[in-house]
């Protein structure tokens, strides 16, 4: 999404091999929960990484996916572990299969569609991890949300990924009116984890709630603007992500090319801005590299679209 981003550590494989390698060989009960604890606090920490070569974070993702989910499976109370298993669902549908549906569209638009369904699929899949372990089932969620629910501190970045992940499948669900219906519920969700920690993420939730209010039917763009600005300045130009969303949503909609234009070249230009490291996190780099590949090919597309 275009928010934080976090995933898997290419560089730090063995370990959590090992460790699920013990899993595989204890019998015992008690050792064996010990062992997958200490995985899931592994697998929830291994979330962010410096990684900046896009084939190699895709190509590692599904098996990072995949462990973390079957860990999961076995801790579901593990919020860190169902955090980074929710962010690393939702990150892998936008960055990589959805995107993918985005470049074929106009040669094989079935093609394209195959390709948004299982984003689709990969969103829903995020968001029941996330769902669960802030409600205890993903069917409670919304029972919540009807009255004043907010989530703890400690549960403001899962309430993220639960918006984003819902926000994202409703976007690609426009022909099926009972899931276009629950974006009010996913909007509330970002907005009620707002109300805990507003500027969760550098802006991330600032962003996310910008997105919401640019996409719904009677959007006031002027405030999701000062949204998107808002998650620019608590970035402090260390991630595109902002600028990018902000071209698609705002200068785009608007029909405004040379805003357009501008902020994409704002968002291939983090690289020089964050070079030094001053205020970048280790995620940092896989995140605005996947963003400047969007930016880029937005860029070669202007022609098209305006």
């Amino acid at each position: 999404m275009r928010g934080c981003w976090q995933w898997p550590a290419a560089r730090r494989p063995g370990r959590a091999i090992l460790c699920a390698a013990l899993l595989l060989a204890l019998g015992a009960c008690s050792p064996r929960q010990l062992i997958v604890g200490s995985l899931a606090d592994e697998l929830a920490a291994q979330g962010a990484g410096a990684e900046d070569d896009l084939e190699l974070a895709r190509d590692a993702a599904p098996y990072h996916l995949k462990l973390s989910e079957a860990v999961l499976a076995r801790q579901p109370q593990h919020a860190a572990l169902a955090q980074a298993v929710a962010a690393g669902f939702t990150q892998y549908a936008w960055a990589f299969v959805a995107f993918d549906a985005e470049q074929i569209e106009e040669r094989d638009a079935a093609a394209a569609e195959r390709l948004r369904q299982r984003a689709a699929a990969l969103y829903l899949r995020a968001w029941r991890h996330a769902a669960t372990a802030l409600a205890g089932a993903p069917e409670a969620l919304p029972a919540l949300l009807a009255g004043d629910w907010q989530p703890a501190p400690a549960q403001v970045g899962l309430a993220y990924w639960a918006a984003a992940a819902w926000g994202a499948r409703i976007a690609l669900s426009k022909d099926q009116p009972e899931i276009v219906a629950d974006l009010p519920l996913a909007i509330r969700l970002a907005e009620r984890a707002a109300q805990v920690e507003p500027d969760w993420g550098r802006g991330a939730l600032h962003g996310l709630l910008a997105s919401f209010e640019a996409g719904r039917p009677g959007g006031d763009l002027r405030r999701a603007a000062a949204g998107f600005e808002r998650a620019i300045a608590l970035a402090q130009g260390q991630l595109a992500a902002p600028y990018v969303a902000k071209a698609e949503a705002i200068a785009l909609a608007a029909g405004d090319r040379a805003g357009f234009e501008a902020l994409l070249r704002q968002a291939l230009a983090v690289r020089e801005r964050s070079a030094g490291g001053d205020g970048s996190q280790e995620g940092d780099a896989l995140a605005n590299e996947i963003m400047r590949r969007r930016a880029r090919w937005l860029l070669g597309r202007a022609d098209d679209l305006f």
